[in-house]
């Protein structure tokens, strides 16, 4: 069912066994390029239009109405709600440990500086729906934000026939505290975000997972304003070993290729016997699931298994594949746990599917894909602040400094840089030595004028500047 490398020893998987295309596909670039387009020059109407299109619904009012957020909670049944608001907190819980805070130092000299985190003002959030309900990706996407300290979070999600949203997902929403919600998806509900219509004030980033037209339009999108990650199909790797119980990684694999069509499943194992035992375990819990068809071809068309001669290997393949989730059903994982360098998210033993991590453990769900957690990391509080740099100098810090600021700004042929410093030695020069060039409130005397003390210094004369006399 699944493709299989065997690797001998002194061998090591290559990225080209992988079969990973790579990059944001070319043909939704150019279909979500045409929508973004559209959307900034005909705003509502044509978020209307491709609703209608790709929906198949006709909307009026595309912000759900409290009206409607209150009868998705009342709809719910409290078993639901019980389910979330644990989940919530435990989201939450985890999110707050990560709140960066804002911090200042003085030096000896009169330095001070430090760092200002601001949370940003507003947001757009995606929530992928149609058909699908992803309540658990409200949660992910909304609560490290209101940690965070957003003061606005917009949320769009995909209507389904008719123009209703998912109450499930409108009750998530609601218990969180959001409650701007736009019923549009896809590259439309992107460009609505990124560029604002009538209906739907712009925001300063975007973030949440969508399908290949949404991460396109992020992508084109991007520097207009922030977005979060370019995230492909799902993915998980099981690390296995021979205490590994072979129903419980098989289970685990399918749980990513139900997602669909395009998800990916690999299972790195040094036990050779181990992959026929995953396999047989596949076959048997594929005639329960309701998902067979879309599970059985992921796995197909995108399983991989890769046996390794020994646990080195394995740990190598690994890093190499950097997957979305990394599962370690073996004996001693917190002593590998170290030789970890590129994951998404690491569950540790037999008994951490994949499944807590989705819902209620708190870790974020919302992860780097396609290898990209080799540089990227989880969706976080981190994505929802920004950070000012602070800096304040003291008369003797600023003549301390003056000379390497001068010669670096020489270097760089910088004359004006240079020329900041030199000058503001000037003024200070010219206050301690002749106080009637200020006035009783400190202000230069405009009679008098300022006496800087003799003649500004030309840059030129620095050694080192480009330019300077006796240098070509």
């Amino acid at each position: 069912m699944m493709r299989r490398i065997v690797l001998e020893p002194g061998m090591r998987l290559a990225e080209s066994d992988l079969l990973r295309s790579g990059g944001v596909d070319a043909e939704a670039l150019n279909v979500a390029s045409r929508i973004v387009d559209d959307v900034r020059r005909r705003g509502d109407k044509a978020l209307r239009a491709y609703t209608l299109q790709f929906d198949k619904a006709k909307l009026g009012d595309l912000r759900v109405s409290e009206a409607e957020i209150d009868q998705a909670m009342e709809t719910c049944d409290e078993a639901f709600i019980d389910a979330i608001t644990m989940a919530a907190a435990a989201i939450t819980d985890f999110h707050e440990r990560e709140l960066p805070q804002s911090w200042f130092t003085t030096q000896e000299g009169g330095v001070f500086l430090g760092q200002k985190v601001t949370p940003l003002s507003r947001v757009g959030i995606y929530v992928p729906g149609g058909r699908a309900r992803y309540p658990s990706s409200v949660l992910m996407n909304a609560i490290p934000a209101v940690v965070a300290g957003v003061e606005e979070i917009a949320m769009v999600v995909p209507p389904a026939e008719g123009g209703s949203v998912d109450p499930h997902t409108l009750a998530a929403a609601a218990l969180v505290g959001v409650h701007e919600i736009y019923r549009v998806g896809g590259a439309q509900a992107i460009a609505g975000l990124a560029y604002g219509t009538d209906s739907i004030p712009k925001v300063d980033k975007i973030v949440g997972p969508g399908n290949a037209y949404v991460t396109a339009a992020k992508k084109i999108v991007m520097g207009d304003v922030g977005i979060d990650m370019l995230a492909g199909p799902s993915e998980v790797l099981v690390l296995a070993d021979e205490s590994a119980i072979p129903v419980l990684t098989a289970i685990d694999l399918m749980a990513q290729a139900e997602h669909d069509p395009h998800a990916t499943s690999y299972l790195v194992t040094v036990d050779p016997d181990f992959p026929d035992l995953v396999e047989e375990s596949i076959r048997l819990l594929l005639e329960e699931s309701p998902r067979r068809e879309v599970t059985a071809r992921a796995l197909t068309d995108n399983g991989l298994v890769v046996v390794c001669p020994d646990v080195f290997t394995a740990l190598d393949a690994v890093n190499l594949i950097a997957p979305e989730h990394l599962e370690m059903q073996v004996m001693e994982p917190l002593e590998l746990l170290s030789y970890i360098r590129n994951a998404g998210a690491i569950f540790l033993g037999n008994w951490t599917p994949e499944s807590v991590g989705d819902y209620v453990a708190g870790p974020n769900h919302v992860l780097p894909t396609a290898g990209t957690a080799r540089f990227s990391s989880p969706l976080s509080v981190n994505d929802f602040v920004k950070r000012s740099s602070v800096l304040n100098y003291s008369v003797g810090a600023l003549r301390a400094d003056a000379s390497p600021v001068v010669e670096i700004a020489g270097r760089e042929g910088l004359w004006a840089h240079a020329q900041a410093v030199i000058l503001r030695l000037e003024v200070l020069d010219s206050i301690l030595s002749d106080d009637d060039d200020f006035d009783d409130d400190g202000g230069f005397d405009d009679d008098d004028g300022l006496d800087l003390g003799g003649e500004i210094v030309d840059i030129a004369d620095i050694s080192g500047f480009p330019g300077a006399k006796g240098q070509d």
